[in-house]
Formats: structure tokens, sequence, C-alpha cells
């Protein structure tokens, strides 16, 4: 990686190498359309259907290119992971198709459709009390017990490049995109999807959703200071983790706005895809789509890039039959 300031911001040919390196071992998911969605809008959508990628969401892209640049030395005693789910589940597929062993700290609120996942693809899982605090803490025991390495979610170079390649492939397809969007918890996916805006031609503006039930992103982008993420009550699990020093350095500089999203919102979203679109997507995909639906004054006219990051959704408890 190239190295600017201290921070080890990558650069858009650490993006190009991520993509060549992590190509056999993912899917080029599909962009999808919908009139529906469209008219709705009075803007023409481009979804990036990351939903239908292997392990079901994004996280796979930057797992993979983390865990597959790393030396056999590096590698030795295993990888170790903290994550709600998504990144827990790419981290142990990745780690098998290296042949390393995984263990995942996972919060003891994570979605059972995820931890039984996480299970099946062979790695370890330790639980803990779901704070951002308690993650760190167990997470340091096990690197501290085994000598693992740390996978982290969003803060790390390669991890932002390999989930840069999504828009990436979405540019690459569809090429005459006014405006990207994409959810964001960590900011590992939006500052990826920065990254490869700024390798394309036409460069297209970013834009960052965020649900108001946690929106650190928002405040910290708008007061230009790093902010907390505090006692994140959304029900898009995967985006109630805050921002890091890197995500948030590279989302402050490339990104266009911040925008928040009501809960109400996010699940009318959620469902309107289901039926309409015939695609299964969770809650923190939901988010950017209920963006474009709440807001429409904000997007018509545009050819807008939608990455829908998951779809990984616990069938016994979904949000519109509580």
């Amino acid at each position: 990686m190239n190295n600017q300031a201290v921070l080890n911001i990558p650069s858009v040919s650490d993006l190009a190498e991520a993509h060549d390196r992590i190509r056999p071992h993912i899917h080029r998911t599909p962009i999808l359309t919908s009139t529906f969605v469209d008219e709705a809008s009075g803007a023409r959508i481009f979804f990036k259907c990351e939903n239908l990628q292997r392990i079901g969401a994004f996280k796979i892209r930057g797992a993979c290119n983390a865990i597959l640049s790393m030396s056999d030395t590096d590698l030795s005693q295993g990888v170790v992971a903290h994550s709600s789910g998504n990144h827990a589940q790419a981290v142990a597929l990745a780690a098998r198709i290296r042949g390393a062993s995984a263990t995942i700290v996972m919060p003891s609120n994570s979605a059972k459709v995820k931890l039984a996942a996480v299970r099946d693809y062979g790695a370890n899982v330790v639980l803990c009390e779901p704070t951002a605090e308690a993650r760190e803490v167990e997470t340091a025991r096990v690197v501290a017990a085994t000598g693992a390495a740390l996978i982290h979610p969003f803060n790390d170079p390669r991890i932002i490049c390999g989930q840069g390649t999504a828009a990436r492939e979405l540019l690459q397809d569809v090429p005459d995109i006014d405006l990207l969007l994409a959810p964001v918890g960590g900011g590992g996916l939006l500052s990826g999807t920065i990254l490869a805006a700024q390798e394309h031609a036409r460069r297209p503006d970013v834009i960052g959703i965020e649900p108001t039930e946690a929106d650190d992103a928002f405040r910290s982008f708008k007061l230009g200071e790093l902010q907390p993420s505090t006692d994140p009550k959304t029900i898009a699990d995967g985006l109630r983790t805050g921002l890091g020093n890197l995500t948030f350095s590279m989302i402050r500089s490339g990104a266009e706005a911040i925008v928040t999203v009501e809960e109400k919102e996010i699940v009318d979203a959620m469902r309107a895809l289901w039926m309409r679109m015939k695609i299964v997507i969770e809650a923190s995909a939901a988010v950017p789509v209920a963006a474009i639906l709440q807001h429409r004054e904000d997007f018509v006219g545009k050819r807008i890039g939608v990455i829908l990051s998951g779809g990984n959704v616990d069938l016994d408890d979904l949000p519109w039959l509580g």
C-alpha cells in the first residue's frame, strides 16, 4: 500500500490490484433495475446486488483481499475478527479458502442466521456483550492468547480496497453514473466506493446513507471531527459500528454528503424491494433505497448506482411481522 501520512490511505492502483487478487474467489454480482423504483424516485437506479454475493454480502471482497495478501508466516497462528455478522462470515470463509484457522468474536445479540453461517464456515465463535468496548476487549484477549492476526472489519486499507471492487464493477458495467450511494457503518464500503469513483473517468459524486439512530458518520462529517457511536438502536444491525480514523479521513475528503433516514423509512424500503424486485435484502442494504424513495427531491433526474450491501436476514424476525 502507498503510505500517505500516518493513515496509509490506499490508492486506485491498490484497488485494481485487490480486484485482480480476489476475482477468482468472488461473484461478479448482477446489476438490476426496477421500473417501480425509477418511477417512485424520478431517477434511473442501478442496483449492484451484493445480496447475491458469496456469504450474502459485499464483505467477502475485503476479507479475501486482506487474507489472500498475507504471507504464510502472518497466517501461521490463524486470524481473528470481531463482527456482528457479515464480516464474521467473510473472514471465516476467506480463512477457509486460504487454509487458515479463524476465531470470530461476535456480540451475543447477533442474528441467528449469521451466527450459524460463521460456524458452518468452520470458524470458532466467541460471544461477547453487545458493546464496542466488549468486542475490543475480547478480541484483544484472543490475540494475546493465540497470536492470531487481527482482520479489522473496516479500518484497514486492504479491507477498503476489497470492498471498493463492488463499486468498481458497477462503474465498469454502467459507466455513465452521476451518483453512487452506499450505506455507512464502519465506513469500509463507503471508503472503497470513494476510491472507485476517483478511479473512474466521470468521477461520480459519492453519498453515504446512515440510520438516524446510528448517525455518528453524519455527525462526524458535519463537525469535521470523529464522533463516537453511542448506543445505536437501528434495525440495520450491520450499521451499528462507528467510523475508524482511516475511514473517516477518506469519507471526510471524498464524500459529497452523509444523509440519514428514519427506521420506518428503512423498513418500508426493505419491504418494497422484497415485493417489487423479488430479491431478499437486509435492513442495512435498504438504507440507501430509503433515502432515494423518501427524499426524492435530492435525486430526481439522476443516474444513480446503489450498492445493495447484503441479504442475510433472520426469516423468523422480519421487521414488518412484529
